[in-house]
């Protein structure tokens, strides 16, 4: 249970400080719903007026977020990496995907490692069943639940290196994972062979984490960005090969017009 009881100084300080922790650590996400209010006095074993306080004063300092008539949800406290121009400017930059690339390859490998050496049987119980729900999705032909438990995968491997400072930067950063500004996941998932390639590269990534080995871990993590960054190059040229191809079946018609 993620909110355990206030074992001391049950005042709406204490429970601050726990939100504040929580949050800090990881465990609660933005976006995450936290539970009614009667529920989570419950949980945190303080009374209502105490925890009201303490809702007051989180949500005063930004980290909290109440909706009405939805509920009171973890504040958006990471906000974006690049602003919405220059994240489409850089999209547009033949270099702007490859410098992305080379700032991943970078982080996650150190992250890989890290998390092979930290993770705790938390983590890697949750890396397991990750694991088997991609074979699940990719068994079942979901590409793109497989896609989303991509981002997932990458999130999680920075939780289990415990830095907070990865931490929040990797989580900005993976927005744009999530959103596709730069590599169109769902398209790349969509080439033969694909699925199957990402979904064994990331089996290989948990299984190294899992067992503690985090040179295996490393270049697992690198193999894997090294081949996102050759698939995104072929689907560049791809594309550009086709827009020629448009461009002089446009001239020809024209002419023969």
């Amino acid at each position: 249970m993620v909110f355990q009881p206030i074992v001391q100084k049950r005042t709406a300080e204490s429970v601050v400080e726990r939100f504040r922790m929580l949050i800090l650590d990881g465990v609660l996400r933005p976006g995450d719903r936290l539970p009614a209010e009667r529920q989570l006095a419950l949980d945190l074993d303080v009374s209502r007026p105490i925890l009201r306080d303490a809702l007051a004063q989180l949500e005063a300092d930004g980290l909290i977020v109440a909706r009405h008539g939805e509920g009171t949800f973890i504040a958006d406290l990471i906000g974006d990496v690049f602003s919405a121009p220059i994240a489409k400017l850089l999209r547009a930059s033949p270099q702007g995907m490859a410098d992305y690339l080379e700032f991943r390859r970078l982080l996650e490998s150190d992250m890989a490692a890290m998390a092979a050496e930290r993770a705790t049987q938390s983590d890697r119980d949750m890396l397991k069943a990750l694991g088997e729900a991609m074979q699940h999705a990719h068994e079942n032909g979901d590409a793109e639940r497989e896609a989303q438990l991509d981002v997932e995968l990458h999130t999680l491997v920075v939780e289990s290196a415990h830095n907070l400072v990865f931490l929040h930067v990797l989580r900005a950063c993976y927005r744009l994972l999530a959103d596709d500004v730069f590599d169109n996941r769902k398209r790349l998932y969509g080439q033969p062979g694909e699925r199957k390639t990402l979904l064994d590269q990331h089996l290989a990534l948990i299984k190294a984490i899992i067992a503690g080995d985090a040179e295996a871990a490393r270049r697992a993590s690198q193999a894997h960005i090294d081949h996102v960054s050759l698939a995104s190059q072929h689907l560049t040229a791809a594309d550009a090969r086709e827009e020629t191809s448009k461009l002089r079946r446009t001239i020809r018609l024209a002419n023969a017009g």
